[in-house]
This record gives structure tokens, sequence and C-alpha cells, in this order.
């Protein structure tokens, strides 16, 4: 019965993670009516696969051994791990936020790390230390990036003469950088719902990132447009041009960090690069009356830390 139970919650927070993650992916293309809902979900299927076989074991490895002693990587422990993810998940989709995969994976293994009083702090330092250095770095990145380009002036007023006759390049550009988007998603993000599993000897990386990686296309289908209306339009409605440079430097950060063995989030990543678009256009990045923005930003905070104590909860009630 406990191991239906674990074959559901894997099911059901990775279907999450996919519902979550499409939406920085292929907004922007399938807002632009260049591609069609369920061609983005093929495709983001397609790239997210071929991500997590090349990146993802090294993000599941950091997840299964890293943080905790494997010794203590329980059949229970990955259950309640896992388990309370997919909860703090949900409730993010519910609310049509975009949330972190990576925090609510993470936070669950501080919790259990705590409870057994065996968090390696040095691996615990390096990864907030990243989560806090790779937003701000999108930040910046696209904030030179679009200012080479925004607003029109005489030194790049030569880009907006070619914007017409480079259409039809552009339109490919921003459907490769969507496709660039779900490979680094899959790189780093897949490993949130295998790395638990490995540490728990339950299943091999391989097995575990091939059997995974296709139910975040479930995701994007059932679910995903949700978090696409917000991502896309509430928060900064995105242009082709601005979309394919927050996917470029958004995605290139996420396999830095898939290098380096680091679950990293991508929504953090796109959302502090698309803030940066709205300062430069001297924007409002809050519409809807000033509610998505700060929503967002709570849910962010709050999910996370909700599913860390829930795992801490749930051991210390169960005696794991």
């Amino acid at each position: 019965m406990l191991v239906v139970l674990l074959v559901l919650i894997v099911i059901f927070f990775a279907v999450n993670m996919g519902g979550s993650g499409i939406a920085p992916s292929f907004a922007a293309v399938h807002g632009a009516k260049l591609i069609s809902y369920l061609n983005s979900v093929l495709l983001f299927s397609g790239f997210v696969i071929l991500g997590a076989l090349a990146l993802g074991g090294r993000v599941s490895k950091t997840l299964s051994s890293g943080l905790i002693d494997h010794k203590l990587f329980t059949f229970e422990v990955a259950l309640i791990v896992l388990g309370s993810a997919a909860i703090s998940l949900f409730i993010a989709n519910m609310l049509k936020v975009p949330q972190s995969t990576s925090w609510v994976t993470v936070f669950p293994l501080f919790g259990a790390a705590i409870y057994f009083k065996d968090l390696n702090f040095v691996t615990a330092f390096h990864m907030v230390g990243m989560w806090l250095v790779l937003p701000i770095t999108a930040f910046f990145l696209t904030y030179y990036f679009f200012g080479r380009i925004y607003p029109p002036r005489p030194s790049n007023f030569w880009f907006y003469e070619k914007t017409h006759i480079w259409k039809k390049r552009i339109h490919i550009l921003a459907l490769v950088s969507s496709c660039y988007v779900a490979f680094a998603i899959g790189a780093n993000n897949v490993a949130n719902a295998v790395g638990p599993l490995v540490g728990a000897n339950l299943i091999q990386t391989f097995w575990g990132l091939i059997l995974v990686a296709p139910l975040f296309g479930v995701g994007g289908l059932l679910i995903g447009d949700k978090t696409m209306h917000t991502l896309g339009k509430e928060i900064v409605p995105l242009g082709l041009v601005t979309s394919t440079i927050v996917s470029f430097v958004t995605a290139t950060l996420l396999l830095v960090a898939s290098f380096m063995g680091f679950p990293q989030s991508l929504v953090q990543l796109n959302t502090l690069a698309i803030f940066a678009i709205g300062t430069i256009k001297h924007e409002h990045v809050m519409s809807s009356g000033g509610k998505s923005g700060p929503k967002t930003l709570i849910v962010w905070l709050v999910a996370p830390i909700v599913s860390g104590i829930i795992s801490f909860l749930l051991l210390s009630v169960f005696k794991v």
C-alpha cells in the first residue's frame, strides 16, 4: 500500500511540476500564436526528457545524498519528503502562481535533516547562496541586454529598422529559446522527484529520470494553462524579442546550476528577468490592481516553508 502511495505521489508531484514549468518555457510563443497549446506541450515534453537524460543525474545526486546522510534516507523519508513537496506545489498551482519546484523539494529535505539532526551545512550554504546569486544575476543580465535595444535611440535604431525584415528569424529564435528553457528544466527540475527515490535506493538514477520526465508533459497538458496566464499576461506581457532574451538568460543560468549539481528555481530566475524588463520600460510590473506580484512573492516564501514544516511534523508524528 505504501509503495502504491509513493508512486501516486511521484506522479502527482511530477505532473504539478510540469504544470508549473511549461509557463516560463512556452507562454510567450503560445501567446503570440506561433504554436498551438498542444504543440507547446509536445515540444516541452520532448526537450524536458532530453535535458533530464543529459544532466539530470548531477542534481539527483545532490538531492539523494548531498543534504542528508544516505543511511537515513529510508522509504518512509522519501515518501514524506515527496508528499510534503507535492502538497505545497499543488497549492501554488491552484493559486495560479508558478512555484519553485526546487524550493518545495529542498525545504522538506531541510525539515528531515533538522529532525535527524544531520544537515550538511556546507552543501546547504552553497545551495542557498546559488538561490540568491543566480536570480539577481538574471535580473542584471536581462537589464543589460534589453537595455541595449530599449528604449529606441540613435545607437540602436538600426535594430528597429531590421525588425520587420527579421520577423521570421525572430519567430524561429523565440521557438528555439522556448525549447532551450524546456531542456534546462529537464536538466534541473526532474531530479526533484527522482533524487529522494534514488536516496532511498528505490530506483536507479537513469530509470528514475526516464520514467518521471514524461510526466512533466502530462502536467503541462492538464494544468499548464493556468500558470501560463499568470506568468505571461498578468505580471508583464512580453513580446517575442523580450521573451527570447529572458529565456536565453534564465535557461543558461539554470544549466549552470545543473552542471554544478544544484537544484535551482527557474521560476525565480524567469520572474526576476521579467521584472528587469518592466523596470526598463518604467512599467508597473504588478498588474490587475497590483495583486499578482504580491501574491506571487507571498506564495514563493510561504509554500516552501510550509512544505518543510509538514515534512518535520510528519517525521515527528510517525517517529520514522
